[in-house]
């Protein structure tokens, strides 16, 4: 696959994976946005491991996501 090809392929799949986990949530993209961004799982989480994660499905994705940030966000308030 040509880069920008996966490139498009990997927002694409971040959009979907946002989108998903902030319906979990319920609470709005742009606020599940900011905190991922906060923690670097945009970059850190689904676009460095997109090769094995697209191949989950939809809720495996979100419901990751959903973990890591819980994870990240608690380590930073018990320090």
């Amino acid at each position: 696959m040509d880069q920008p090809a996966k490139v498009s392929d990997q927002l694409q799949f971040a959009v979907i994976a946002i989108e998903t986990a902030a319906k979990k949530l319920g609470v709005s993209t742009t606020a599940l946005t900011a905190r991922l961004q906060k923690y670097d799982l945009i970059e850190g989480r689904l676009w460095r491991f997109y090769d094995m994660l697209h191949t989950q499905s939809r809720d495996y994705v979100a419901d990751d996501l959903i973990e890591s940030l819980e994870a990240r966000e608690s380590k930073a308030g018990s320090l």
